[in-house]
């Protein structure tokens, strides 16, 4: 798999807006592991995901900081605001001009890249093991990564290939 950042490199900084038009940066959360989710408003496999991503934060809450990133080019940030109240997801951030998703080399949604707290890239790539072809899970890669650094434990996965619907980009 070839990929812009590698699991061990740092994870690039960035500055993205919410819905709300408060500006956050990765660099400001130094010493939490930050899960970066690139998510798209209109993909199934984003909405099955929200759920079961959702029901771990509780139990992550003062260790980890989640973010959605909106990055598909055909979202508009009404459609976003009204799925996003709807699943009452928190932090979602929009990267209209797929600016910080170049940077990350994101392809899906959702496309998940776990920065430990020393901002290194842990992880790159899918939320679990579930396919077109395999429709229940055998591994859940994120909530493992996560809890592997929680722990102090290096990750027992760093890469998977990322599953999901493609990233809508536009040509320039």
């Amino acid at each position: 798999m070839d990929t812009v950042i590698k699991p061990g490199e740092a994870a690039p900084k960035f500055q993205l807006a919410d819905l709300q038009g408060r500006i956050h940066a990765l660099e400001e959360l130094n010493g939490l592991i930050v899960v970066l989710n690139f998510w798209s408003a209109e993909c199934d496999w984003c909405e099955r995901v929200d759920g079961e991503l959702t029901a771990f934060m509780d139990g992550w809450k003062d260790q980890v900081k989640v973010f959605w990133i909106a990055s598909n080019a055909n979202e508009a940030p009404d459609q976003i605001d009204k799925v996003v109240s709807n699943r009452q997801l928190p932090s979602v951030l929009l990267d209209a001009d797929q600016r910080v998703a170049d940077l990350y080399g994101a392809q899906t949604t959702p496309h998940f890249f776990i920065v430990d707290g020393y901002g290194k890239l842990a992880y790159q790539g899918a939320w679990d093991d579930v396919t077109f072809r395999q429709r229940v899970a055998t591994q859940v890669y994120v909530p493992q990564v996560v809890e592997a650094l929680i722990h102090g434990k290096p990750p027992p996965v760093t890469q998977t290939p990322p599953y999901g619907c493609m990233l809508v980009r536009f040509a320039e």
